[in-house]
């Protein structure tokens, strides 16, 4: 019976395809824009992890100044804090000083503005970021401040394109230094930060050469375990407090930021905002099952002579309410079908042009369809429900 009332209903729908196809458009549009925006939205919070993950592990970033709050004075750190944290705050893989300066690289005609970071090798283990040519800075290099570079994928190829000039001399500003080696790329940061425009020098040899201070700006700390960066972290506030002299009650001059809790915010936000365009979204799944309605009414005004005759020779009130139950259920699942092939496709090319990995979810795609095919029966009903109740007699009659 049930058999028999698909191809009813598939005959039916086939002989008015066009008006089919644009009842179903509305489920069309819905499913496709919810799997649209659950998939991006999916894949955004994945590179947010990822991109803040290639920062480091367990990482939490120290910051003269206050970030959050009252403003307060910038106050640069020293090696001396850097040592500090290292000797007194156990449960520590790496403690990284940094001193990070804007410098234009030249080389022959070619110039670019970047980045230059004076640090230890410790920057590149905290970040699990590999030497791809050359080597790292020696520990005499970096106890004498040595003018000794190490240059990011992006000015090397702005710099000597296909070139390997490793050993050649590379002018930053007025000082010069031996490019000793090239590190990985690591492309490009969720806010379009290019993270290979980079080159490091020793520590040392920016402060004197390019800077012309002892100072540092950012001490980066690797806790060894997760379960102790709490612990951690509470204990290098402690700390920082006592050895810059801020009395109980006074407000910080720094700041401890933990790279997981500002994960757990942008992930916090991108899913909320996911789950706000996907509400907006369903609404089209709404209107669509509005359509279905009112086409199965209209339906059901143009075949009463056909369901008064089906009635006459012998068919139950539940069959006629099952033809177009099914009929209304068809076109909304066949529309739930079609919006998943549009919306992945659709999920997948928007997601390669904004550089976002694509996450299938198929736990999504069969709510979707699932929840096409509850629209399908609860607004089918109704115009089924009044085709089956239709007097065999005057269906009859009707012209």
């Amino acid at each position: 019976m049930i058999m028999n009332a698909l191809l009813l209903a598939l005959r039916e729908i086939r002989n008015n395809l066009l008006r089919a196809g644009l009842t179903t458009l509305g489920i069309v549009i819905g499913v496709s824009a919810v799997i649209l925006m659950v998939t991006l939205g999916a894949g955004a919070t994945k590179r947010v992890t990822a991109d803040i993950g290639s920062l480091g592990d367990n990482m939490l970033l120290i910051v003269p100044g206050q970030q959050r709050g009252p403003p307060t004075a910038v106050v640069p750190f020293d090696m001396s804090m850097v040592d500090a944290i290292q000797r007194e705050v156990p449960g520590l893989a790496e403690v990284v000083p940094e001193l990070a300066v804007q410098g234009v690289a030249v080389n022959g005609n070619r110039n670019h503005s970047t980045q230059i970071n004076g640090t230890t090798n410790a920057y590149l283990r905290s970040r699990k970021w590999d030497v791809e040519e050359g080597r790292e800075f020696s520990a005499a290099e970096i106890l004498g401040g040595k003018s000794v570079c190490l240059v990011g994928q992006t000015v090397r190829k702005e710099l000597y394109g296909d070139q390997v000039p490793v050993g050649a001399r590379l002018r930053i500003n007025k000082a010069s230094c031996e490019i000793i080696g090239f590190m990985s790329s690591k492309g490009t940061a969720i806010f379009g930060q290019d993270m290979d425009d980079i080159i490091l020098m020793p520590l040392k040899a920016v402060q004197r050469r390019l800077a012309g201070n002892t100072e540092v700006n950012v001490i980066r700390v690797s806790v060894a375990k997760e379960s102790d960066i709490p612990s951690a972290k509470d204990r290098i506030q402690r700390l920082m407090r006592e050895r810059r002299h801020i009395i109980p009650g006074q407000v910080d001059d720094f700041d401890v930021q933990d790279l997981k809790e500002i994960t757990q915010l942008l992930t916090s936000v991108t899913t909320i905002l996911t789950a706000f365009l996907s509400a907006v979204a369903a609404v089209s799944l709404l209107v669509g099952g509005i359509g279905i309605m009112n086409i199965m009414l209209v339906s059901v005004t143009e075949r009463t002579r056909e369901i008064g005759i089906r009635l006459a020779i012998g068919a139950r009130e539940r069959d006629v309410l099952l033809q177009f139950l099914i009929e209304a259920i068809v076109m909304s699942a066949l529309g739930g079908v079609l919006g998943v092939l549009i919306g992945l496709g659709g999920s997948a090319a928007i997601a390669g042009a904004l550089k976002l990995p694509f996450v299938f979810q198929p736990g999504v795609v069969v709510i979707a369809v699932g929840f096409a095919a509850l629209v399908g029966v609860g607004f089918g009903y109704f115009p089924a429900r009044r085709a089956a109740r239709l007097d065999p007699i005057e269906a009859l009659r009707h012209e």
